[in-house]
């Protein structure tokens, strides 16, 4: 039995256009265009997984005039396993893309103010998204409440940080299918756990469909920024007079509906922004996510350097943007490269910045872009001991200061070799310091999503102690909730320490060692070792 199935393609200044595959036995069936500028055509098809493939007469300038080019389905929902051709998957005589069924959609999901974001590559995280699956007993252990997923859209072969995107809607065919993606989504959202997917909507690769079809109807002429090209730019000033659309526009929405939708993602990151340089092209695109996932929260970050506090927060293009500047500073004092604590104050604080407030800065001491912790203290001579100190008291800085707070996957117990070409080491685990740093991570992650002092933007610098380098901040809300972070970023250990100007609550616990302090006289005393960090609570 076969039922007739559409096949479209909008290339609305081309001139001819054919489908082939494997229900022609790879012969050319002719399509014709429509005035909305799709050439369309039906085939009769079998249940079953159908390959094919398009070819259209190009009007991009660097082949010849009306050059025939073969191209797979800008709009494919899969490709196949070296992305040489489309797929099409047909059931009950209906297009589909998979028969799973969600189960975990009425679960609730943390809100924005509350989130860590646990930053994984899916490849070298754990082979693929089944093995992520596998590892998310661990991800709930650690107390995360979200996973910003590097690109999982289907790029070419060798190209493993999926940074030049080539098929839009179709998931990596290494890393598993549609099914295998939504029931890793599916999964986390039974624990609580956010899924974000890191986009690339500022570039393509050379050889995406788009590119060959009508290259300048999509792309810039020339690079905004040559020095920072990655690939063919997507024109966003572009304007069809014709059919009154932005092309860009209206293909880039298309993708972010369609993952909203379709794997119910919660967000999105947007890489290299500044790039896109269009910021009602980005306010627009977040209202597409927002729309799209209805009432359940929804988180649109941007990474744009150099930064510009003034795109993220509420009523301007994003939620929040990736905040580069605190990497800098966080590394450069733990490092003991710089010490300088306006400069450190500033990020901490991001407001000083001119950020908007609690959720408007991503907060991170590594990140795919970085080598880690354990790398930048390598780099230095600090090993051992001495680096897992300063890695603590980089993680308590992250965790505390004003924002959201991102960890790149393996830093939370000492991987210092994360990347596109290696995997997580996870045997490091089975050493005792390691281990140890990982419960480090585990009680910072549970006061960041469980106090809600560190939800606000309240901040106070109670004391600042150059000499010593010894700085100290104070975060509260409404209700009373107080913590009050001390940090000492010197290789000197401080007994009997004074800190004035200590708020009015009596009684402290160190949340860390289970210590209690008692304040009095807007004063507190305590000891504190060479390059360590304690968090007061009241």
């Amino acid at each position: 039995m076969t039922n007739l199935i559409e096949f479209k393609l909008f290339a609305p200044y081309n001139e001819k256009a054919t489908v082939k595959g494997s229900f022609s036995d790879w012969s050319d069936i002719e399509m014709q265009k429509d005035e909305k500028g799709y050439f369309r055509t039906k085939v009769d098809l079998e249940d079953g997984i159908h390959e094919y493939k398009f070819r259209v007469q190009s009007k991009s300038p660097f082949l010849d005039p009306d050059e025939w080019v073969e191209i797979n389905d800008p709009y494919a929902k899969e490709v196949s396993k070296q992305c040489t051709n489309s797929l099409i998957r047909v059931k009950n005589g209906e297009k589909v893309i998979d028969t799973y069924t969600w189960k975990n959609d009425d679960h609730a999901l943390p809100n924005n103010d509350s989130l860590v974001i646990y930053e994984l590559f899916i490849d070298k995280f754990s082979d693929d998204f089944k093995g992520v699956i596998n590892k998310l007993d661990y991800l709930s252990e650690l107390g995360i409440n979200a996973i910003e997923l590097l690109p999982v859209q289907a790029f070419p072969d060798g190209k493993k940080w999926g940074y030049t995107p080539c098929y839009y809607f179709a998931t990596e065919p290494t890393y598993g299918s549609s099914e295998d993606l939504k029931r890793l989504i599916d999964e986390c959202h039974g624990r609580g756990i956010r899924v974000l997917l890191d986009c690339v909507f500022n570039h393509s690769d050379p050889d995406a469909s788009l590119t060959q079809i009508d290259y300048n109807y999509w792309y810039r002429k020339e690079p905004k920024d040559p020095e920072n090209s990655w690939g063919p730019e997507f024109d966003y000033e572009k304007y069809d007079d014709n059919l009154d659309i932005k092309p860009a526009w209206q293909f880039i929405g298309d993708v972010v509906k369609f993952w909203v939708e379709e794997y119910h993602i919660d967000g999105f990151r947007y890489d290299a922004a500044n790039q896109i340089d269009n910021y009602d092209f980005l306010d627009w695109l977040s209202e597409q996510g927002r729309n799209s996932a209805g009432d359940k929260p929804f988180f649109n970050t941007a990474e744009y350097i150099p930064e510009n506090p003034q795109l993220a927060g509420f009523d301007r293009p994003v939620d929040s943007c990736w905040h580069e500047s605190f990497y800098q500073q966080a590394i450069a004092h733990i490092c003991g490269d710089n010490y300088n604590f306006e400069d450190l104050k500033e990020v901490v604080n991001c407001k000083q910045q001119g950020y908007q407030g609690a959720i408007s800065a991503i907060n991170y001491i590594s990140c795919h872009d970085h080598q880690s912790v354990f790398s930048e203290l390598g780099d230095r001579n600090i090993f051992d001991e001495a680096a897992f100190k300063r890695a603590k008291l980089g993680a308590i800085l992250l965790i505390t200061t004003v924002g959201v707070p991102l960890i790149w996957m393996g830093n939370e117990f000492g991987e210092y070799d994360a990347d596109a070409q290696s995997s997580i080491n996870w045997d490091l685990l089975e050493n005792d310091s390691n281990q140890t740093l990982l419960k480090t991570y585990k009680k910072l992650i549970a006061l960041k999503t469980k106090n809600n002092a560190l939800h606000t933007d309240n901040i106070d610098f109670i004391h600042e102690d150059m000499d010593n380098k010894v700085l100290v901040y104070h975060r509260w809300d409404e209700e009373d909730s107080r913590v009050v972070v001390v940090l000492n970023f010197s290789g000197n250990s401080l007994s009997d320490y004074k800190i004035p100007n200590f708020p009015n609550s009596t009684d402290w616990k160190d949340y860390l060692n289970d210590q209690e302090y008692e304040a009095s006289d807007n004063q507190l005393i305590l000891n504190i070792g060479e390059y360590e960090g304690k968090i007061l609570v009241s």
